[in-house]
């Protein structure tokens, strides 16, 4: 029956989602996940131009803005899983030629987008009591309560482009996307000289000035992408906007339903990497410095298998849309060996220049950069290890939610960051005494064992009965 569809599919005009061969059926996902991974390091430019600009304040601004920064994107990417959740579903309606589908799916997610928004003001515009109360610097705690009062809005026009960037890669339009985010990178890059250190007349505003560049610049970002989504004639047929304020419950629930399941699963790993920085912040200043570095280069790394495993979905999502199982399957093993050997070329790089990696954060006139360098070193030489693992479970997340299966992955992201990465994280770093590294080694425990039962989940997939 998959067989019979996907030829149906192909007589309909709609794209099949594979090709006779393994090498065309790559370059194929790769040429999708290009413009993805391309929008995945723009994105993180701006928060890796934000902490080397900040770090140039020194070490107490520094430390504040990771802890300001890992706030914002805890509660960032728990309503990303929202719109994940539209991409499985607005491509398998894309598969069947089902454009009204594609329509409810991505506009509905806008709608739940938006009502999460509203949501996260409330516990962001508390951040320095909250910080407090998890036993914070009471410097740290202010000027990181001083960045989010400006800084929490961005929320709103950051949830829209993840919507409309789910929109774009559905109906092919990934490398458009990635020409916005990377105008939105160099503007924020402006923005942060403009404002952090008050050039063109502007008042210097420190670390705020990061947060007034972030805001500016993730509402052009959202400018440019709604324009073209209402002017570019080749997208007219979908409608997006037409009606856009009558609500569409069924569509609204289904996106709830298969969203929840993904933001826990995210929120899982990325509530495991903020919790680490609060465990670095009772280490000192300098420790948290040196892991926020660690961190944002080791996320530079992780963009992208995280732009492959956006790719994977969609991919994986027109051929579950079109019942085809044979590209499915090509689908998620492509995917997971390209992402595979896009970490082991990581891990090498990690390895053999971690000094020079983690310079690129510093100003070595800073009494401080030689103690931030010496503490961030071992921490980087262990994300060199992690590489292959968190690739693999972003990847193997990925291929399932392509398969509308987010439960179950939620179940093995809740076990393996918190009863297995949590738990062996603060052994290692306070009782058994390895501190810093002691609580990377507890992040790689826990991505190892959600890439391994990830990934065992895709392969059992048929006689699990993923496929329908």
């Amino acid at each position: 029956m998959w067989q019979d569809a996907r030829n149906e599919s192909e007589a309909s005009g709609v794209p099949a989602p594979a090709t006779g061969s393994w090498l065309a059926h790559a370059g194929a996902t790769v040429n999708l996940a290009l413009p993805l991974i391309g929008v995945q390091l723009a994105q993180v430019t701006m928060n890796v131009t934000d902490t080397v600009m900040v770090g140039w304040l020194g070490a107490a601004e520094l430390a504040a803005t990771v802890l300001a920064t890992q706030a914002f994107f805890l509660f960032f990417i728990f309503g990303s899983g929202f719109a994940h959740a539209a991409v499985p579903l607005a491509a398998g309606a894309q598969g069947r030629g089902d454009i009204r589908g594609v329509r409810r799916s991505i506009r509905m997610s806008v709608w739940v987008l938006a009502i999460y928004g509203a949501l996260t003001l409330i516990p962001l515009t508390f951040l320095e009591p909250i910080l407090l109360a998890l036993d914070q610097k009471p410097e740290t705690a202010r000027l990181a309560g001083a960045y989010m009062a400006l800084g929490q809005w961005s929320m709103f026009p950051a949830l829209l482009i993840l919507s409309l960037r789910a929109y774009l890669t559905v109906v092919n339009r990934a490398y458009l996307m990635l020409t916005v985010i990377v105008a939105g990178a160099l503007a924020n890059a402006g923005f942060n000289w403009v404002f952090i250190f008050g050039h063109l007349g502007a008042p210097a505003l420190g670390i705020v000035g990061a947060a007034m560049a972030t805001l500016l610049s993730n509402l052009l970002m959202a400018a440019l992408l709604v324009g073209y989504t209402v002017l570019a004639p080749a997208l007219t047929r979908y409608e997006l906007y037409q009606r856009a304020w009558r609500p569409d419950w069924p569509a609204f629930f289904e996106v709830l339903r298969l969203g929840l399941p993904i933001s826990a699963t995210i929120i899982a790993e990325v509530s495991l990497f903020a919790t680490s920085s609060i465990m670095m912040g009772w280490l000192g200043t300098i420790p948290l410095a040196a892991h926020g570095i660690a961190l944002q280069i080791a996320s530079v790394s992780f963009m992208i298998p995280l732009g492959l495993a956006s790719a994977a979905t969609v991919r994986v999502g027109l051929a579950f849309g079109q019942k085809d199982r044979i590209a499915l399957g090509r689908a998620g093993n492509v995917a997971i060996g390209i992402g595979g050997a896009i970490a082991l070329s990581a891990a090498i790089l990690f390895w053999l220049m971690p000094d020079r990696l983690i310079s690129l954060y510093l100003d070595a006139d800073n009494p401080n950069s030689a103690d931030v360098l010496a503490t961030a070193v071992p921490l980087l030489l262990v994300a060199a290890v992690f590489q292959l693992a968190d690739s693999l479970q972003a990847v193997g997340a990925g291929v399932l939610r392509g398969m509308k299966d987010t439960r179950v992955p939620m179940v093995i992201a809740l076990v393996s960051y918190w009863a297995v990465g949590m738990p062996v994280a603060y052994v290692l770093a306070f009782p058994l005494g390895l501190g810093g590294p002691g609580i990377w080694w507890g992040l790689a425990s826990g991505l190892a064992a959600a890439a391994a039962l990830m990934n065992w989940r895709y392969v059992r997939r048929e006689r699990l009965g993923l496929l329908g």
